[in-house]
């Protein structure tokens, strides 16, 4: 009977050290995607892919401060696509980088914010006011454009330089007097008490275009199936997070560690997008035009090899 017993847990053991075998060898088979995003409700989509990855492959989602970064780490190669702002991806494009664009990520996401104790109720209000930007940033030119608008320049405010994450927090202390910022900075300004929404900027010629979807020239050139393997991944994540809010702002609130309250105030301020079209080329070619009058890129990237649309066609089909 003992003799049994032995029998039976060195049989158990062989069994579970082959079973660790095969998991090993399974996972050590298993194509990992690397993708960047920003620490934004409109950087979202990308933790969906996990649920639309087919058979074989794993999403690696790899969360960036600032859009130059995750615009850097796609030129790198540290991940394979990376989601950013249009400025980030313009200013790459019109310095000479192999990057291409191939589907958007989301339009709106932006709002200029002041203290809601303040007398800043407008654009022009911002005048002689601390007002947070972070350079090189969808905003920054957003901005730079309403302040023409209004007969204004960068010279009529005190532009102080912040990072998205830290504008909520900075205008609650006092800080700033306002600030240019992303979702869900408004969103938990709004929760909190302490912000006022002094506009959404979408009325300058590239409306509420901001982030793009991104890989290297030699990925679309040499591994166009990845990339459609991953514009797929794009759509039906896209369209899942759109028509389901609830799982939306919940991922948001896991994702980005902000209360549910301001995950909320920010969501109907962001729209998920997947698709490039001929009025998304046309706000993209506005947008570089306006960088170029301002002197933040020194020439017009070449559009033929910036934006892609051949990986449309595909989605489209498949969306019907």
């Amino acid at each position: 009977m003992q003799a049994r017993r032995k029998f039976l847990t060195a049989a158990a053991v062989l069994l579970a050290t082959v079973s660790l075998g095969i998991t090993s060898d399974v996972s050590a088979q298993q194509k990992v995607i690397k993708v960047g995003t920003l620490k934004l409700i409109h950087g979202i989509t990308p933790y969906f892919y996990e649920k639309f990855a087919p058979p074989g492959y794993k999403i690696e989602v790899i969360p960036f401060e600032s859009p130059t970064d995750g615009k850097n780490a796609v030129i790198t190669g540290t991940v394979d696509f990376g989601t950013f702002g249009i400025a980030a991806a313009t200013l790459g494009a019109a310095a000479g980088e192999p990057l291409v664009i191939f589907a958007s990520q989301c339009n709106r996401g932006m709002a200029v914010v002041s203290n809601v104790k303040s007398d800043i109720k407008s654009i022009k209000d911002l005048r002689g006011k601390k007002v947070a930007i972070w350079p090189g940033s969808t905003q920054e030119v957003v901005i730079l454009e309403r302040l023409k608008a209004e007969g204004m320049s960068i010279k009529d405010i005190q532009p102080i330089r912040l990072p998205f994450s830290d504008m909520a927090p900075a205008l609650a202390r006092g800080d700033v007097d306002a600030y240019v910022g992303a979702e869900p900075g408004p969103g938990i300004s709004l929760a909190n008490g302490v912000g006022r929404i002094v506009e959404y900027p979408y009325s300058t010629a590239i409306g509420s275009l901001n982030m793009v979807w991104g890989a290297k020239l030699e990925t679309i050139e040499k591994n166009p199936e990845l990339v459609k393997l991953m514009m797929d991944m794009h759509r039906k994540a896209t369209e899942y997070a759109m028509s389901n809010e609830n799982a939306k702002i919940e991922m948001a609130v896991q994702k980005l560690g902000q209360t549910r309250k301001s995950i909320e105030f920010a969501a109907p301020n962001v729209e998920l997008t997947w698709k490039i079209d001929d009025e998304f080329i046309k706000r993209a070619k506005a947008y570089a035009q306006l960088m170029h009058e301002k002197k933040q890129i020194r020439e017009m990237p070449n559009f033929d090899q910036f934006i892609t649309t051949k990986f449309m066609t595909t989605s489209a089909v498949a969306a019907k």
